[in-house]
């Protein structure tokens, strides 16, 4: 056979007009396998590195909890050779303060204010997001600017506005003030706006209104951004301090923050006592967190900050 002889399939691929040059050759045998090892034990070393970091002092905090406050008291060395763990802080704190009515205070107002925030959140973005009327371009640079506002410096009006309002040393007072929330409003716009618009707009075909649309197509399809608005939003309310601290005096409305504050001031330098106080209160935070982190993550992956 001669040596200019085409095979068949060489003359295929020319005829179809493909280049017949070959691929490049990808990397294989022991030099890709070396590297993806080594990529995978640098992974999990900076993994396990992080992760010690931020256990560390959760587990410092839980060991001095369970130690004695004069044991507490004389620093790191003894806490962490002390192998005889007690309990008495934790039944100080539930003798020394009313921590179930702050439980409950603190469930009631962020549990009513993250549903206000995720409905008027949700409002506010969809209207920003499908809407089109005179002065939008304004109000969404105005919902980006309030997100650079921080929240201490508005206390004294808040208060103010309170007051004239009859609703100072009430749970309006922690709530109202929370439920605009301009961050929140913007997650729900940046996921709002990746929902195909045919589908509102076969909606509309079948006589479906903006309400009908909102609340039969929009909210369904935004489950994970909702559960990832409503966690985040309840975390923020069950931690916030300041304003609970400004507008509530009566210790029965005082929500977990503000009362552990008030018996921490109270026991001074024991150590041992008010890591106690911090754990319970981080402790239901810890379980949420727990139980929804795959929300958590699907709804903040998907409004477009995930970077």
């Amino acid at each position: 056979m001669s040596a200019t002889t085409t095979s068949p399939r060489r003359a295929s691929r020319v005829r179809n007009g493909i280049s017949a040059a070959a691929p490049p050759a990808r990397p294989t045998g022991a030099g890709a396998g070396i590297s993806g090892r080594t990529f995978t034990i640098v992974t999990w070393i900076v993994l396990t590195l992080f992760a010690l970091m931020w256990l560390a002092p959760s587990l410092f905090a839980l060991k001095t909890s369970l130690s004695e406050n004069g044991t507490a008291a004389l620093g790191a060395g003894e806490i962490l050779s002390n192998w005889y763990p007690t309990l008495h802080s934790y039944a100080t704190l539930f003798q020394a303060g009313d921590i179930w009515n702050w439980y409950i205070a603190s469930a009631i107002t962020g549990i009513i204010t993250t549903v206000l925030t995720v409905l008027f959140s949700a409002m506010a973005a969809f209207a920003l997001s499908r809407l089109r009327f005179r002065g939008r371009s304004t109000v969404m640079l105005m919902i980006l600017l309030g997100i650079m506002i921080p929240s201490q410096v508005l206390i004294v009006p808040i208060f103010e506005m309170l007051g004239a309002a009859n609703l100072l040393n009430t749970y309006w007072a922690v709530i109202f003030p929370q439920v605009p929330a301009v961050i929140s409003v913007f997650i729900f716009k940046q996921f709002f706006d990746g929902i195909p618009r045919e589908l509102e707009e076969a909606a509309r075909i079948d006589g479906a209104g903006l309400w009908k649309i909102f609340w039969s197509i929009i909210m369904p399809l935004s489950r994970p951004v909702i559960s990832a608005v409503a966690i985040l939003t309840f975390v923020g309310v069950w931690n916030n301090l300041l304003l609970p601290l400004f507008v509530l005096t009566n210790p029965n409305l005082m929500t977990i923050p503000v009362g552990l504050a008030t018996v921490q001031g109270s026991f001074g330098q024991r150590y041992a006592d008010i890591q106690a106080g911090a754990i319970l209160a981080a402790l239901p935070l810890v379980l949420l967190y727990l139980v929804f982190q795959r929300r958590i993550v699907e709804g903040v992956a998907g409004t477009g900050l995930k970077g």
